[in-house]
């Protein structure tokens, strides 16, 4: 298992089309991807390869995700998400 703490750059946070894209990046690797999101008042974990689910998670600007990969191709899944998000998600 690895985990990389990145901040949500873009600036309308994981709507539809920034998610839609980083689950359709995190379904080309066969590990296991959540996201987590921790707040003062919550801890939402989310399935990185399902859109609702992300959407679920209310990612907003600014907000700092964990992402964690689990399985064989983990270490390659990890640093090409977590380079999504810094790059902006598309944005």
């Amino acid at each position: 298992m690895v985990s990389d703490r990145v901040i949500i750059k873009n600036p309308t946070g994981l709507h539809l089309r920034p998610a839609g894209l980083f689950c359709r990046t995190a379904m080309q690797f066969g590990c296991k991807i959540t996201v987590h999101k921790r707040t003062r008042h919550e801890d939402v974990t989310a399935n990185a390869k399902s859109v609702l689910s992300v959407l679920g998670a209310c990612i907003k600007s600014g907000d700092e995700i964990e992402i964690v990969c689990e399985g064989n191709d983990e270490e390659q899944a990890l640093e090409v998400m977590a380079q999504l998000v810094k790059d902006g998600l598309g944005e």
